[in-house]
């Protein structure tokens, strides 16, 4: 018997699928990356009022760095280690959008088309080295920088925009119903056979940026802004409750994880 005929007739080997660094896409995903980008907004501003914006940054830098390591080094997608990071992604990359903005001077008019062109560039690069933009291949180390360093621009895009259409008239409520609506074109779109799956994915993840934040900041600022004026400090306690109980849920019943693939 040879060992080509022992190789195709043994059954096909089973490898976890977990070896995935990122997670299964669910609802329950949508919901923990809204919950996350607004949290991440009131987060930066509170930070940035409680320190100062440079020792802000600084921290929210150290701390992303920090979470990232984690990822990088866990074999597999870990609810709670992903997520952090996720927060850590979405705190600092207010913190960038922000820093171009009131540090640099720099008008959102301006920013959002620069992360905008970045987010484009870090997807061509990705692209030409795999050949691929689909989540369900992270599995390799080089596949997972390119897709957190999309992460992170999709959450600077994502601020400049929300904070874009809050200056021009359409308040952070106005935002908030805007980008509700155009979530919703990726998945119709997607779903009438309009557009492949990793364009509405990544479409839509980008959306969710500014969808978050601009509930969180309609929460959180004044009356005189046109919010609720509930304080950045107790709508970012309320959200990060509220993603620790999401995550608490997945971590124990991995449901955001196939268990295994064919191959």
């Amino acid at each position: 018997m040879t060992t080509d005929h022992l190789t195709h007739d043994r059954p096909p080997r089973r490898i976890p699928h977990a070896a995935s660094k990122v997670p299964e896409v669910t609802v329950y995903f949508w919901i923990i990356k809204v919950l996350t980008t607004g949290m991440g907004e009131t987060a930066s501003d509170f930070l940035a009022h409680l320190f100062g914006p440079i020792p802000a940054v600084g921290l929210g830098g150290l701390a992303l760095v920090a979470a990232l390591a984690v990822q990088f080094t866990a074999r597999r997608y870990v609810a709670w280690i992903y997520w952090t990071a996720i927060v850590m992604v979405s705190v600092f990359g207010t913190m960038a959008a922000d820093v171009l903005h009131v540090g640099l001077g720099v008008p959102y008019a301006l920013s959002t088309p620069f992360f905008l062109l970045a987010l484009a560039a870090v997807f061509a690069l990705w692209y030409a080295s795999e050949r691929t933009l689909s989540i369900h291949s992270i599995t390799t180390r080089r596949r997972e920088t390119f897709y957190w360093a999309a992460v992170l621009a999709t959450f600077a895009l994502g601020t400049a925009a929300g904070d874009l259409t809050a200056t021009i008239g359409l308040g952070y409520l106005g935002s908030a119903v805007l980008y509700a609506v155009a979530i919703a074109v990726p998945a119709v779109a997607h779903r009438a056979g309009r557009m492949g799956a990793v364009l509405a994915f990544w479409s839509a993840y980008v959306i969710t940026r500014p969808l978050g934040a601009s509930v969180a900041d309609w929460m959180a600022v004044g009356h005189g802004r046109g919010g609720l004026a509930l304080g950045l400090g107790p709508v970012t306690a309320a959200w990060t409750v509220a993603i620790l109980g999401f995550v608490g849920y997945l971590a124990a019943s991995g449901k955001d994880v196939r268990r295994d693939a064919m191959v």
